[in-house]
């Protein structure tokens, strides 16, 4: 594999199933079209530096993950666990406000 394109493109979906993520999915935390994914899994197109930034920060990796020719799969699951911890932090954060919020407004109900 000595195509950037190439390599780009096969790490972008390799990264993208380790994540459990669709094109879809991908598309829309980047705020782009599965069509454009697509395109760029299959080299139809090369992202922008700009998107390359979008990219990795919705796959939870370093920007030059995309680039390198071997990613061992120790790597694909360090990320894939790391990204799953951060999930569930993010989620067990929003409950927490909300039930905060929540209970904030009873006790305004209340007075």
């Amino acid at each position: 594999m000595n195509d950037i394109r190439l390599v780009f493109s096969a790490n972008l979906k390799r990264h993208r199933i380790a994540r459990g993520f669709s094109q879809a999915k991908l598309a829309e935390k980047i705020k782009s079209s599965p069509h454009y994914v697509g395109m760029l899994e299959t080299r139809k197109k090369f992202p922008s530096a700009t998107m390359i930034q979008k990219l990795s920060s919705a796959l939870n990796i370093d920007p030059t993950e995309l680039f390198l020719k071997e990613i061992s799969p120790e790597t694909l699951l360090r990320n894939s666990q790391k990204a799953a911890f951060e999930d569930v932090g993010e989620a067990v954060s929003h409950f927490l406000s909300e039930y905060v919020a929540g209970k904030i407004r009873k006790l305004d109900e209340k007075n």
